[in-house]
C-alpha cells in the first residue's frame, strides 16, 4: 500500500508512547509524557485520539487510568504490565530549563506488538504520532516500527532528546518516511552546527535527512515551520504569569495535529501552536482539565 500523504480528519489519531508522572520539588506529583500529554489535548479539542501506552499494575498505574476516565478519554488501547512500574520522571525547574531524572525500566517501555495489533485492527486511524522516549527500549522500539510499516498512513514524530536515553542514529532512523518532525532548537543542534540562523539550520537538517516538513520550538524566540520549501515564522506570545514551561512543546504538538486535521494554513497552525504553548505555561504541569479552556481556542481561532 502506497502511504498516504495527508492526514484523514474524520479518522482517529493513534498516539504512541509513554505515560508517566512528573514529580516536582515540592512533592507533587502530575501525570505527564509527551504522547500522554498530546492525547489529553487533543482529546480537550474534541479529535478522540487513541492513546497506545502501558501501565503497571500499581496504584500509580490505576490513578492514571482513573484520570483517564474522569477526562472521557478512551483507555482500550492501555497495556498492564505485571512486572514493571507506572513511569515516573523526576523535575528539577531553573528559570531557563528543566532537568529530568527519568527511570528506566517502566511499564511504557514494554508496548507488546501482538497486544496492539488486535485492537488495531478494529479501528481506523488516520494519523500516527510518537516521541522518541518509548523508543530507547527494544521492545517499545520494536512495536513501534512495525506501526509504522503496518499502518502505511502519515506520521508526526516529536523529537525529545533525554539524555542519555537516545542515539543519535537511532532518532534519524526514526525520522526517516515521517511527514512531519518537530523539536526544539537545542535538539536541532544536536544535527547542524549551532552557529546556524534557525531557518537556515532547519533547511539544512530537513535537506541532511530528507525530511518533507520541519517545526523547530523556539523558546521565547517563537517558532518556525519548514513547509514545501518556505520558512514561515511566529514570535513567542507572551506568558501572562509563567508557573512553569513542563509540557508546553507537547501542547504546541497537539495544536500543529490539530491545524493539520482542521485543514489550517502553516502560518494560522503555528501562531496557534505557539498560542496554546504560551497559554499552558500559566498552568502548574502539562494538561488542563476544563472543556471550557479547550473551548475558549476553538472558539478563538474558528469562531
Amino acid at each position: 500500500m502506497a502511504r498516504k500523504n495527508c492526514f484523514t480528519a474524520n479518522k482517529r489519531p493513534l498516539i504512541f508512547g509513554e505515560v508517566l508522572y512528573d514529580c516536582f520539588p515540592d512533592g507533587s506529583r502530575v501525570l505527564g509524557g509527551a504522547p500522554f500529554n498530546v492525547a489529553w489535548h487533543l482529546h480537550g479539542f474534541g479529535l478522540s485520539p487513541l492513546l497506545l501506552t502501558r501501565i503497571g499494575r500499581d496504584a500509580a498505574g490505576s490513578d492514571v487510568l482513573k484520570n483517564m476516565n474522569a477526562w472521557g478519554m478512551d483507555t482500550r488501547a492501555i497495556q498492564h504490565d505485571t512486572v514493571h512500574p507506572t513511569g515516573t520522571v523526576t523535575i528539577k525547574l531553573h528559570a531557563d530549563h528543566n532537568d529530568f531524572h527519568i527511570a528506566a525500566a517502566q511499564a511504557y517501555d514494554y508496548i507488546d506488538r501482538d497486544t496492539a495489533a488486535v485492537l488495531l485492527n478494529k479501528c481506523e486511524i488516520g494519523l500516527f504520532y510518537h516521541g522518541t522516549l518509548a523508543a530507547r527500549s527494544g521492545a517499545s522500539r520494536a512495536t513501534l516500527h512495525w506501526l509504522r510499516r503496518e499502518l502505511e498512513i502519515p506520521t508526526f514524530i516529536d523529537i525529545n532528546l533525554r539524555a542519555p536515553w537516545w542515539q543519535k542514529d537511532d532518532v534519524i532512523g526514526l525520522m526517516q518516511g515521517t511527514q512531519w518532525t518537530k523539536l526544539n532548537e537545542d535538539e536541532l543542534h544536536e544535527f547542524v552546527p549551532a552557529d546556524m540562523e534557525p531557518a537556515m539550520a532547519a533547511q539544512k537538517f530537513s535537506a541532511q535527512h530528507q525530511l518533507d516538513n520541519v517545526v523547530v520550538t523556539r523558546g521565547a524566540h517563537g517558532a518556525l515551520l519548514l513547509h514545501d520549501d518556505h520558512v514561515y515564522e511566529c514570535p513567542a506570545p507572551p506568558v501572562t504569569r509563567l508557573v512553569d514551561t513542563v509540557g508546553a512543546g507537547d501542547a504546541f504538538s497537539a495544536v500543529m495535529l490539530l491545524g493539520l486535521t482542521r485543514g489550517w494554513d502553516p502560518q494560522q497552525t503555528l501562531r496557534n501552536a505557539a498560542e496554546f504553548a504560551a497559554a499552558i505555561c500559566n498552568r502548574r504541569g502539562a494538561t488542563v482539565s476544563e472543556y471550557a479552556f479547550y473551548e475558549e481556542f476553538i472558539n478563538h481561532w474558528e469562531g
